[in-house]
């Protein structure tokens, strides 16, 4: 007969992470020590939901539309928490200002829960809020951000909208994941996927623009109405450049003017080239910098910034 273990009480992580704060069950803790039950149908069935926000030099970026869009994708899903949208922004102006960071990344998350008895109809769950910060990342690294980033166009297909709503964010990336290791193969540094009928979608966490002619396009369906897509979109009214949601064939893509990719974690990020070749005349184009200039510069206007108060 052979001889068990000794059962351990507490569970000892052996990993590393990032610094960071974590809010879990009302407690805020280190971001190392929160912690997802193995029995959570958010880990085993990816069936949660969240959002993003940033803080840039002490100050939230749009958050009342990230709460929204959070509020929408639990409702979509049939979830609900105790939490108003007031006392999640609480929570998370509490987790950066514990945490002490001015550039900060902000994750906030439903998950399915568990039910006692591991119940399989998903309405017996209890559903569960977490949030967490770390330092500011982005898709695109500083020397990225230089150059543009080498995107390439996979032939991988994107969930359709009818299996799973692109809309409300979500954790099903196999699809994103198998289009970065396309994308590796190919020696691209990021992916953009395509709908069935050859027009693009989106990339690994972000949203995909086009410039020809002067006018500026974004897919519009199949992808997540992002926070950085909107406010592209309130750059060209103050521009005075045409920008619509119209669909991209991957061709016009590769023959645009200059292309871009935005997401919260970056924001606005020049692509330099597609598929090995170089995007128009090569380097960061014009009307891409300007975009790029004006979003940050938004960043300190009213109406747009909240500040976090960092106590004594």
């Amino acid at each position: 007969m052979r001889k068990l273990p000794e059962l351990s009480t507490v569970y000892q992580d052996p990993h590393r992470y990032p610094q960071g704060i974590a809010y879990q069950d009302g407690q805020y803790l280190p971001v190392a020590e929160a912690k997802v039950s193995v029995l959570d149908y958010g880990f085993l069935h990816s069936d949660a939901t969240y959002d993003v926000a940033h803080v840039w030099e002490g100050a939230f970026f749009r958050l009342d539309d990230h709460l929204d869009r959070f509020f929408r994708g639990m409702a979509e899903l049939h979830m609900s928490i105790s939490l108003s949208k007031a006392e999640i922004a609480d929570i998370l102006h509490t987790c950066v200002a514990l945490s002490g960071l001015k550039n900060a990344y902000v994750e906030f998350i439903c998950t399915r829960g568990t039910s006692p008895s591991f119940s399989r109809d998903p309405r017996d769950a209890e559903n569960r809020f977490l949030a967490f910060v770390i330092p500011f990342g982005s898709v695109a690294n500083p020397d990225q951000l230089k150059r543009g980033l080498n995107l390439a166009v996979t032939d991988i297909l994107r969930i359709p909208p009818g299996s799973v709503d692109p809309t409300v964010k979500n954790y099903h990336w196999l699809d994103m994941v198998k289009g970065l290791y396309q994308a590796y193969g190919r020696g691209a540094e990021t992916a953009v996927l395509q709908d069935g009928a050859g027009h693009i979608a989106e990339g690994p966490g972000f949203n995909v623009f086009a410039i020809k002619d002067g006018a500026v396009t974004t897919p519009p369906t199949g992808v997540l109405l992002g926070i950085t897509r909107q406010t592209v979109f309130d750059i060209c009214a103050r521009l005075s450049l045409p920008c619509e949601a119209a669909h991209v064939p991957a061709a016009a893509l590769r023959a645009a003017d200059e292309v871009f990719i935005t997401s919260t974690a970056g924001g606005v990020m020049p692509v330099g080239r597609i598929d090995g070749k170089p995007v128009g005349a090569g380097g960061i184009g014009p009307l891409t910098a300007r975009i790029k200039e004006i979003y940050w510069q938004m960043h300190g206007e009213e109406g747009y910034r909240h500040e976090v108060d960092y106590g004594e």
